[in-house]
């Protein structure tokens, strides 16, 4: 602010009326460009997988939800796996083995870190992120939400009609299902999601699937190739992207006993062809912004869905799922490696991992560019050594 000030100062002492308007223009550029950067950052990372960091309540409605569950009740994990040797399904049994070892933190993979701890009357909230050896950043969200039901949650991820209609997931701009199986529930649908006006939109080809574990749910989504519909410039096509969760009923916080509470965990990457670096700050700036947006959409949900409404396809699709035997995740438990969750680090300014370098050398190429006189420069240079300067102060 003092930088500022004293801009001004300068500015009000030029010789000339047209000079002091020359450096006031160059200014309050300058302001717009830090401006539209902050604008930038907010809109790119709102990304899908921050809209299935919570889930939902109530018992679903349709008064066939328990035959469809009760129908594959006979299904173990032996028949599922002669089952998708003879087609080709577009999530399989590996995905599931994979979940269920993030679950229970025992993929051998780099420690969490955890970078949040949120709550709300009715939902709690924790993330934590890894940065894997190759890839984009990973991130892992547990949310419970009081008063929910697991079916429900299923239900209201997999409703792809909901996004649309009541808007709660307002990125999305286009869905259409290109292949279910009536069998095990097994889906690959085209997605379409709003970018701002400076970005392309991204397109995704996403298979899904969901196994269930007595009322545990194992729920796997993940691009996928599909040479049916090929690639274009526009919308760019995100290719590397893998959104999954555990949805399971927990004890309420109100130390009742009752489970009438519903934990979803869920595990997260995608690239969209950001760099990483910036990813991991625009995640931590607007995760919780957009987080505690579901809540109301999913409690609009619930009452849509207890007041009769109708169940849409993608809805019906959700309760079709693979019965797993415990026996064969306890098993995937036994052969795994454990990974950790460390707490916390203290909250570092995000200047602490800019190169000074790069601050200073992109103060030149601005300063450069902007031949618009003395006063500019400084302005651009003072502003250039507080950020570099700012890290080692805090």
């Amino acid at each position: 602010m003092a930088l500022i000030l004293d801009a001004l100062v300068g500015i009000l002492n030029e010789p000339t009326i047209g000079g002091m308007v020359a450096e006031l223009a160059v200014l309050a550029a300058l302001l717009w460009v830090a401006v539209l950067v902050g604008m930038f950052v907010g809109w790119v990372w709102r990304p899908r997988w921050a809209v299935d960091l919570a889930g939902g309540m109530g018992t679903p409605v349709l008064s066939n939800s328990d035959s469809l569950n009760d129908s594959a009740a006979d299904e173990s994990c032996e028949s599922c796996e002669k089952e998708e040797k003879s087609e080709t399904l577009a999530v399989t049994i590996e995905d599931l083995d994979h979940l269920c070892k993030l679950v229970e933190v025992r993929d051998g993979g780099p420690e969490w870190r955890q970078m949040m701890d949120k709550s709300l009357p009715n939902m709690s909230y924790q993330a934590c992120r890894r940065d894997a050896e190759s890839g984009p950043p990973q991130y892992r969200s547990r949310t419970v939400l009081e008063d929910a039901t697991p079916e429900m949650v299923r239900d209201f991820f997999w409703d792809d009609e909901w996004r649309m209609k009541s808007k709660w997931d307002d990125m999305l701009l286009y869905h259409t299902t290109l292949e279910e199986c009536p069998t095990t529930g097994t889906m690959v649908v085209h997605w379409i999601r709003k970018f701002p006006f400076f970005c392309s939109d991204r397109e995704y080809i996403i298979g899904r699937r969901i196994w269930e574990s007595g009322r545990t749910y194992y729920c796997v989504t993940k691009g996928v190739p599909y040479t049916s519909l090929p690639k274009q410039d526009k919308p760019r096509r995100v290719d590397l992207y893998y959104s999954s969760w555990c949805i399971r009923a927990v004890e309420s916080k109100r130390g009742d006993g009752q489970l009438t509470a519903c934990e979803v965990l869920l595990f997260h990457h995608e690239d969209m062809g950001i760099p990483w670096e910036i990813a991991k700050l625009g995640v931590k700036q607007g995760m919780w912004g957009m987080v505690k947006k579901i809540e109301p959409g999913f409690r609009a949900y619930q009452i849509a869905r207890r007041s009769g409404d109708h169940i849409s396809r993608c809805a019906f699709m959700a309760q079709i799922n693979t019965k797993i035997n415990p026996d064969y995740l306890r098993s995937l438990e036994d052969n795994s490696t454990s990974s950790e969750i460390v707490e916390p680090e203290k909250v570092k300014h995000w200047g602490n991992n800019v190169p000074r370098f790069l601050i200073i050398g992109g103060a030149v190429a601005l300063a450069c560019t902007l031949d618009r006189g003395l006063l500019t420069k400084t302005i651009i240079f003072g502003a250039a050594r507080r950020f570099g300067m700012l890290g080692r102060r805090l």
